[in-house]
């Protein structure tokens, strides 16, 4: 594969945005303006090397796909070195690479698509919402557990499902995998409950004070939702995708959805808004007002999450415990 060319012959003063796609063996780099691309190893020595030829340039922006966290050691060791690293969405990619007239799709072609999107980004006026926050080291180990436990929960239901249709025979061999799962998930829950009370406690004790908001959900936003009270509510909702959308073309008028953003934590936000909306005063009485006026138990159910999440903001960015006559309102 071709080298970037040499950046020397660059004005100190000009910006490069760049693409990186990802994949498990390699990452292929792309230079907005350029043709060619270089294809490095991923691995702490691909790392390395690509932290030295970034060096050289004067780099406004980086932007990759999210890849299932193939792509994270690479995030966190450009984030590390002081690169603001955007980490989109595949189909958002996909997206712009067709605006573009771009296809076909190879490493090449998505390494310059995601330049150019890089450079988009850059001169965007909401660019800081989608420059990915570097996660501290306690950050990254919470994630990595929360993720952990995200498996061994998928894993779970999905022998609890089998149980019922396994032949009897097999049925113990089920029930011996059930029970080590369960084992490993309360340890894997215990280790994150004392890592956030070793490295978060004032977070954790002011998300605590919201009923509805167990150790489950402190540890996913804390790990999974960093911009958590740096962000304006509708920027907040928007990231996590709790924020309605609007389908309107000339006199039609269609029905608003949420759609995208961090599934994730949007799962966790269900269940929390699902506890908050029968234990918590504040919740509740919003929950039944929309169902009283009519409003499906679901889409009511939705607009518990997004209030859930506003207040959480707006708590995290004042530093202030919940106060349900404050949050009534």
């Amino acid at each position: 594969m071709t080298s970037l060319p040499n950046p020397v012959e660059k004005s100190p003063k000009s910006r490069t945005w760049v693409g990186i796609d990802v994949a498990k063996d390699s990452f292929e780099i792309g230079v907005d303006g350029q043709t060619h691309t270089e294809s490095v190893p991923n691995d702490a020595r691909g790392h390395k090397a690509l932290l030295a030829r970034l060096k050289a340039l004067q780099v406004d922006l980086i932007v990759m796909e999210a890849t299932g966290g193939l792509e994270a050691p690479l995030v966190c060791a450009l984030q590390l070195a002081g690169y603001s690293v955007a980490v989109v969405n595949p189909r958002q990619a996909r997206d712009f690479a067709r605006s573009m007239g771009k296809l076909a799709k190879t490493d090449r072609i998505d390494a310059l698509v995601l330049a150019q999107l890089a450079h988009v980004l850059a001169h965007h006026p909401s660019r800081h919402k989608y420059v990915k926050l570097p996660l501290s080291a306690a950050q990254q180990r919470l994630a990595a557990l929360v993720t952990r436990r995200r498996q061994l929960v998928g894993m779970l239901v999905a022998e609890r499902c089998r149980l019922p249709q396994t032949a009897p025979l097999a049925r113990k061999s089920v029930s011996k995998i059930i029970n080590a799962l369960n084992k490993e998930l309360g340890n894997i829950e215990a280790d994150m409950r004392t890592h956030v009370l070793d490295h978060f406690a004032d977070l954790s004790d002011l998300l605590d004070s919201v009923k509805g908001i167990g150790p489950t959900a402190i540890s996913t936003l804390i790990a999974d939702l960093p911009e958590l009270g740096k962000l304006k509510h509708k920027e907040i909702t928007a990231l996590v995708g709790v924020a309605p959308l609007n389908r309107d073309s000339g006199r039609m008028r269609g029905k608003r959805t949420i759609h995208g953003g961090r599934a994730a934590v949007r799962a966790t936000l269900y269940m929390a808004a699902l506890v908050a909306s029968r234990y918590n005063p504040v919740i509740k009485a919003f929950y039944q007002r929309l169902v009283a006026a009519g409003k499906p138990k679901k889409l009511a159910l939705t607009a518990c999450m997004r209030k859930l999440l506003i207040i959480l903001n707006a708590m995290v960015k004042s530093g202030k415990p919940w106060d349900p006559d404050l949050h009534s309102t």
